[in-house]
């Protein structure tokens, strides 16, 4: 039988600390082919000849759901592959990602190119993998055929994406989309920000971050979003607001939600964790596009994140080869409006949320809602992963919410070692990734699924 139909033994995982979706609490969690038996008190469990892991205190939690990942392959497998990907999602704690539909060639826009993706994909996740699809000009033929398929919704742009093979959509082709998406149930993702606005921005290039920042400002994500919400509002479409980064787009969304729009909205680690006046010149290994801001809007945006306003926290995971960044110490010029834009982060998503969400007093607790549960319900996978609950798949984590480690970019699974945390000191480290009750182990045979939607999002 393959690795990847081999039942996992039936087993036990204790912990006095198992964070499960009514709070943290000692407990025996039972599991059985690959998904959660039940959940039982602490010492309680009949063993049965089952194994059993005894965690002691070190936390467990659900495996984490990142349903913002460019993996890039095939195509771009230089910049980052399946294999890569995925290993280094199950080190950080991360066992279901969904890959985004551009970067790689072809873009996940056809039928045709959904099944490129899933033949490369073949035998290589660590973790379980779903897709997106991409809604971009003249493919409105193309979405019922994908949502058919499993994709789990949409990807569009509002402004250029940075790759050729995946164009914006103007506001007729968005409307068209939308128009789509409504009629056959469909979720609308959007990198929201206004390319009128950006082409009047001031365009300096250069090493100095502060010229980058100002290039991207917050009137071409609240600019965007607006249209955005007006479309939405017209169309009945779902739709949600990826990767914001802009704290102003926060009142906007509330008036929208008052009004009976349907909208959710996520933000990603390195909004949360990292700010613009930290951010060295020349270091664009920080260039993501929409770009870190300042500490006053980072606040903000853990104040909405406290308040529930945000569905997920999600890495956007966009890595490229590092010629691409142009990377000083590398002989790169350092240009933050020549470079690659893209955080690579998603081996670190967990312990760089969970060091700065414990300083401003947030629990365990609180990151599993953010980043196991928020993003499981966004993809319509609640039920089977982002919680321990009975039924649900037995991916877990055991995670040591005290234990710290430097960030060595080198020691990181992703394919290429360039990140911003590189040199940073962060808390919680990713002891043990099961995925469906078995052990990832990165130096043995993946056993990751290829999942569908499956079920309409709420």
């Amino acid at each position: 039988m393959p690795p990847s139909e081999t039942p996992p033994h039936p087993a036990v995982i204790r912990s006095r600390r198992v964070v499960l979706p009514d709070g943290e609490r000692p407990a025996d969690v039972l599991i059985r082919d690959g998904r959660i038996e039940r959940v039982a008190a602490h010492g309680s469990a009949p063993v049965d000849g089952r194994p059993v892991t005894d965690l002691g205190d070190t936390a467990l939690l659900p495996g984490l759901v990142d349903t913002h990942v460019h993996v890039n392959e095939p195509g771009r497998t230089a910049w980052e592959g399946f294999a890569t990907a995925t290993r280094a999602a199950a080190a950080g704690g991360v066992t279901t990602i969904v890959d985004m539909p551009l970067n790689s060639v072809p873009p996940t826009t056809t039928p045709d190119g959904l099944a490129a993706k899933r033949r490369t994909a073949e035998g290589q996740a660590w973790v379980d993998l779903g897709f997106w699809g991409g809604a971009v000009p003249g493919n409105v033929p193309d979405l019922q055929p994908l949502h058919d398929a499993g994709v789990f919704g949409f990807k569009s742009f509002l402004a250029p994406s940075g790759v050729a093979e995946f164009p914006h959509v103007e506001q007729a082709a968005l409307e068209a989309a939308l128009a789509e998406q409504a009629r056959i149930g469909a979720l609308a993702i959007v990198h929201a920000e206004d390319p009128a606005v950006l082409a009047a921005a001031p365009q300096r290039p250069g090493a100095h971050y502060r010229d980058f920042l100002a290039s991207r400002p917050a009137a071409a994500e609240t600019a965007a979003v607006a249209r955005l919400l007006d479309t939405a509002r017209r169309t009945g479409a779902r739709v949600h607001i990826l990767h914001v980064s802009a704290a102003a787009v926060l009142p906007l969304l509330r008036r929208a939600r008052e009004d009976g729009v349907r909208v959710t909205a996520e933000t990603c680690p390195h909004y949360l964790t990292l700010a613009a006046e930290e951010v060295p010149d020349g270091d664009t290994a920080f260039k993501c596009c929409p770009p870190i801001r300042d500490e006053s809007n980072r606040d903000r945006l853990w104040e909405a994140l406290a308040n529930g306003e945000f569905a997920a926290v999600v890495s956007d995971h966009s890595p490229s080869t590092p010629d691409l960044k142009l990377l000083p110490e590398l002989g790169g010029s350092g240009d933050f409006a020549a470079a690659w834009g893209g955080i690579a982060s998603l081996q670190l998503g967990l312990p760089a949320v969970w060091t700065e969400a414990r300083r401003r007093g947030h629990t365990l607790a609180d990151v599993v809602r953010w980043m196991a549960a928020g993003p499981a319900a966004l993809a319509g996978l609640t039920g089977t992963k982002g919680a321990i609950a009975a039924g649900g798949d037995a991916d877990l984590v055991a995670f040591d919410p005290d234990g710290a480690f430097a960030v060595r970019a080198a020691e990181l699974h992703h394919r290429n070692p360039v990140t911003p945390y590189a040199g940073r000191t962060l808390t919680g480290t990713v002891r043990t990734t099961w995925l469906g009750g078995r052990v990832v182990d990165p130096a043995a045979e993946p056993f990751g699924r290829q999942i569908t939607r499956p079920q309409e999002p709420k």
